[in-house]
């Protein structure tokens, strides 16, 4: 496959594959999170999660990706047999459901950029609840941000890995942790910003609970990338000599380490002015900006609420631009036609998705079973492909794939130490997959 590329340095390895994790899940998700499961020790279960279920999970759909080289469908056909591509489809085509719903909430991140640069979120609680409503609802803006959205996705991504990819990242992802260490220097210098880092940083172990961990778990789970297929495609473009154990620890790093940065940026400021930011979806389009007026000067918290949107808007376009990489690839390898015109399917497909999602939102009544569109793909998504899609890699590479392949892809043919295969085979087998089918009950409501 001439037009496969593949990724040039070992840095564009590890901050494209950095990015495809860090996204609103790491600057959103995980803070509020943390506000509502008590803090410093659900952040210590999440760690701790990151090590039983997150790392090998990675390295998991890191060996399948570079086995095979290829696409989602094929690389899980290569390694298993034909009926094992069914995972790799069905990766595939969650990766395009979330990039449209995923770029509907990035369209409203550009769309509060825009209003923080021309001061539209001045305001009380009240103002900016009925601003969020009014234009979350509109049957055109939202709509326009959110094709916008994806097309600027498109532009990376079809510009193929080492030009497009691995260029964007090394431009995309130091820019964000810049932006996100002023936001976090500023929030941590307000008076009163000492009870929101103890917050974070000080655990109270009296307040975890089966809740809380399963909580975790599933923070973990999610905030990787698992189960999308995306590091089973990006490790198609790896080298053979890439170490697969330092990459999935080092990117897992870099997400934890944006995760707790985002924690710092929210915590101490919105203590500051007595907000516990534990408001779920509304936290950052609702809750922060009064956070922001309230917390700092004017003319600070003008300047802080257009840096805090623009990284919110750079974090979600970092993933998006994984999203979009497994559809493209899968449809100009298994379809045999060329790279753009793969990019341009995927790119179809995610607007259909992304309209109908945007619309839900309150422009026209598209919902299912009471919910939104957008809830229902979430849902879908989040609740059942993710889980199903890992839990199946683990049982591949754990009780199908011979031991000695999956050996082989581990320790890079025995050129690298494998004192630790056995560890990670034993939880790949047994650990992982009763943590996900936890966090999969958990989902359901069901524990």
């Amino acid at each position: 496959m001439s037009e496969r590329g593949n990724f040039g340095t070992k840095i564009g390895v590890i901050l494209a594959t950095a990015g495809s994790a860090v996204g609103l899940g790491n600057i959103w998700r995980f803070p509020y999170m943390t506000g509502q499961d008590g803090g410093a020790a659900f952040i210590v279960l999440y760690l701790v999660c990151i090590l039983l279920l997150g790392i090998p999970g990675m390295v998991g759909e890191f060996i399948v990706g570079r086995h095979g080289a290829s696409n989602a469908a094929r690389a899980y056909h290569l390694l298993g047999g034909k009926w094992w591509a069914a995972v790799g489809y069905m990766g595939s085509v969650t990766s395009i459901i979330i990039l449209g719903f995923y770029s509907v909430v990035a369209g409203w991140c550009l769309q509060y950029l825009m209003a923080s640069l021309l001061g539209g979120l001045n305001g009380d609680a009240a103002y900016v609840a009925r601003y969020f409503q009014e234009f979350s609802s509109h049957p055109v803006k939202p709509l326009l941000w959110t094709v916008a959205f994806i097309l600027l996705t498109h532009l990376v991504v079809i510009r193929g890995v080492r030009r497009g990819i691995e260029r964007f990242s090394n431009l995309l992802m130091p820019t964000l942790f810049v932006l996100l260490l002023i936001v976090v220097v500023a929030s941590c210098l307000q008076p009163g910003a000492g009870r929101g880092v103890a917050f974070l940083f000080k655990p109270d172990f009296t307040k975890i609970s089966r809740g809380v961990l399963l909580d975790a778990l599933g923070q973990a789970f999610f905030s990787l990338s698992l189960g999308t297929a995306c590091l089973c495609t990006y490790a198609s473009y790896f080298s053979r000599q890439a170490n697969l154990l330092r990459s999935a620890g080092q990117i897992a790093g870099i997400d934890t380490l944006i995760a707790i940065l985002a924690g710092l940026m929210i915590f101490p400021a919105a203590f500051s002015v007595g907000v516990n930011p534990d408001s779920g979806p509304s936290l950052i389009f609702i809750t922060l900006p009064t956070v922001f007026q309230q917390a700092f000067t004017p003319t600070l918290g003008y300047i802080v609420g257009i840096l805090f949107y623009a990284l919110l808007s750079l974090a979600a376009l970092t993933s998006t631009i994984s999203m979009h990489e497994i559809g493209t690839a899968m449809f100009y390898e298994q379809l045999h036609i060329s790279r753009p015109r793969g990019a341009v399917l995927e790119t179809l497909c995610a607007v259909a998705i992304g309209v109908a999602c945007s619309l839900s939102c309150g422009a026209a009544d598209i919902s299912i079973l009471g919910k939104s569109f957008l809830d229902c793909c979430d849902y879908l998504t989040s609740n059942i492909l993710l889980p199903l899609g890992s839990f199946l890699t683990c049982i591949l590479l754990g009780w199908v794939v011979p031991r000695r392949v999956v050996r082989d892809e581990f320790t890079n043919w025995g050129t690298l130490p494998g004192v630790l295969f056995a560890v990670w085979i034993f939880l790949i087998r047994y650990v992982s997959p009763l943590c996900i089918v936890a966090v999969f009950l958990h989902q359901l409501g069901v524990i």
